[in-house]
């Protein structure tokens, strides 16, 4: 478990950290943008862009989730950025973390993710790797990571920034972004794409639902297929 000091807990946000405007969970989205019955899976049988690299796996695979993203930068060993945007974040947000390509600190652990339920985020996606994946798990938390390190960033103070253009996954993320998150990876749909997206979306599941149906009655996907 992560050991917690008085140095972290009051800890002083230097000038060298920079911060953006934040995006707030209601600011761009509409009705139309719930993704609760949307898989990403789906959205890949017509979409090639927005993908992040299926390194990133769920802990909780059987979780989705979708939201606005609260983007923070952080580079190498040094987690003091995660404390700001820990204490940004909105209800309805998914933070989404740039680790700049360090592949062995883990910045996410039992600390975070109870401040992050606290603050209502709804999951978090990092280009890296977390720790204390029992306490994670414990919390229902869902997390999209790379895997699990016993190293840890610290809170040295020497940079990152909050709700900036970051690259996670291989994917540029905007602060605001709509984010979706399920069993089978991560996308991020940009602002004025998503509705007609998520129509296309679901008459493909639905139309999936007939297609198994028939199937299961004993026809077959040969027969299926060349009757379209």
């Amino acid at each position: 478990m992560v050991a917690i000091t008085p140095d972290y807990l009051t800890l002083t946000v230097p000038v060298r950290l920079l911060y953006g405007q934040p995006q707030r969970s209601g600011q761009g989205m509409t009705a139309q943008d719930d993704l609760s019955d949307v898989e990403t899976a789906t959205l890949g049988h017509f979409l090639e862009s927005g993908f992040m690299a299926p390194a990133l796996q769920a802990l909780l695979p059987e979780r989705r989730i979708f939201g606005p993203a609260l983007t923070v930068r952080m580079p190498g060993d040094d987690g003091s950025i995660l404390v700001e945007a820990l204490s940004r974040a909105e209800p309805g947000q998914v933070i989404v973390i740039d680790r700049c390509g360090d592949l062995r600190h883990a910045c996410w652990g039992a600390v975070t993710t109870c401040a992050a339920k606290a603050r209502g985020v709804v999951g978090t996606v990092i280009d890296g790797f977390v720790t204390d994946r029992s306490a994670i798990l414990a919390e229902d938390f869902p997390v999209w990571c790379r895997g699990r390190s016993p190293v840890t960033t610290k809170p040295r103070r020497l940079g990152g920034a909050v709700n900036v253009t970051i690259n996670c996954g291989g994917v540029a993320v905007r602060p605001g972004e709509l984010v979706l998150a399920d069993e089978s990876g991560v996308v991020v749909i940009p602002p004025g794409e998503s509705e007609a997206h998520i129509r296309r979306a679901r008459q493909m599941q639905a139309e999936e639902r007939l297609l198994l149906a028939r199937l299961r009655a004993g026809e077959t996907l040969a027969d299926i297929t060349r009757a379209a």
